[in-house]
């Protein structure tokens, strides 16, 4: 049986208030059966807050309609992402909100839950204590590519931002994605300080080093060597992929069966996981809002909705060649998106079958 899509379109017939994306949201919440699963109980709503100049990030008005939503159902709510500070830039604040806003892992991002793996070099899931302890969760996504795994969605949102730095830096040393070849390499320097984000250095031993976490796999340091010491190996981002599936299921186990909710925004859709700390034109026009109980089918769902004949041309670099295969994501970054939903329903965790049903 196909899972069930809730979606409320940007669409509108007139113009009037309750044709408007914030109204939809509303009565999208009201058709998601909540209210008898977090009445009285702590619920997470996990979110990225955003970086820096970033503003693509999901509208403050629509977090503030979903946590007043869940506060008149009894919930006991709090928001939490990896990193909290700056968040208020865009208009995330307690006194706006009306709920708490903590780090998932604590201040000192030492509070977590450690389960072991064992996936190469995937050893550590440590969930974040303050994901944990809740007793329902939302898993509130802002949809746009991502440049380690084509797409970033409800399982990128879990997996990378549900877990201590020491788990993601190990989902991203999966990737490898980019090799060094010390023969080649005259230890010129020149990928450490074209590096925009501190991610690489040579050891004292003068071998290259590269930090997973920080980087960005915007491959400067590939089209900056001179000698092709560095390379890259594309086939190794489905471990990444793989990765994510992993932790996203990890997580997963620590909620009752029906106790996590999904909430995709697809708008703003942008070629960058947020974390960049900035914002490019979108890709595509803006779509919607979709939600369900199923983590599988609304990935699928939004990967189905955003269609290459829509792109916006001034929503990729200008002269960029876009791949000619796969989907839009595929075509921009080079890795297929739907490893990483195949990898999810390899492990229970939903079905790519779905309904759309249209929230008005």
């Amino acid at each position: 049986m196909s899972a069930k899509i809730l979606f409320s379109s940007v669409k509108f017939d007139k113009y009037e208030l309750e044709d408007t994306l914030p109204a939809k949201f509303q009565r999208l919440i009201d058709q998601m059966d909540l209210e008898e699963i977090v009445k009285d109980k702590w619920t997470v709503i996990k979110m990225h807050l955003g970086r820096k100049i970033g503003y693509s990030t999901i509208h403050p008005i629509f977090v503030k309609i979903l946590t007043d939503r869940l506060k008149e159902y009894g919930a006991k709510v709090f928001i939490t992402d990896q990193i909290v500070s700056g968040g208020q830039d865009r208009g995330y604040t307690e006194d706006y909100l009306g709920v708490p806003i903590t780090p998932a892992c604590g201040i000192m991002d030492q509070y977590f839950y450690e389960r072991k793996v064992d996936f190469k070099s995937l050893k550590d899931i440590d969930v974040a204590g303050h994901i944990q302890d809740a007793e329902v969760m939302i898993d509130l996504s802002h949809v746009k590519g991502h440049g380690a795994c084509g797409y970033g969605g409800a399982c990128k949102n879990i997996a990378m931002g549900c877990v201590t730095d020491r788990t993601r830096q190990q989902i991203h040393h999966l990737s490898g994605g980019l090799s060094w070849l010390e023969d080649l390499c005259t230890h010129c320097e020149a990928c450490v300080n074209s590096c925009n984000y501190h991610a690489n250095q040579f050891t004292e031993e003068n071998k290259y080093q590269i930090n997973f976490h920080d980087c960005t796999f915007c491959q400067h340091c590939v089209k900056i060597c001179p000698t092709n010491a560095i390379t890259v190996e594309d086939e190794q981002y489905g471990n990444f992929q793989t990765g994510m599936a992993i932790c996203t299921e990890e997580v997963l186990k620590t909620f009752l069966p029906g106790h996590v909710f999904y909430i995709n925004f697809l708008t703003n859709i942008t070629a960058l996981c947020d974390c960049w700390g900035f914002t490019t034109p979108p890709l595509v026009p803006d779509i919607g809002i979709m939600a369900s109980h199923d983590i599988v089918a609304i990935e699928r769902a939004s990967l189905d909705a955003i269609k290459m004949e829509d792109l916006i041309p001034a929503g990729i670099p200008q002269g960029l060649e876009l791949g000619g295969d796969g989907h839009l994501f595929q075509r921009l970054h080079g890795k297929n998106p739907f490893i990483q939903l195949n990898e999810l329903e390899k492990r229970g965790l939903g079905a790519q079958d779905y309904s759309l049903v249209e929230i008005k």
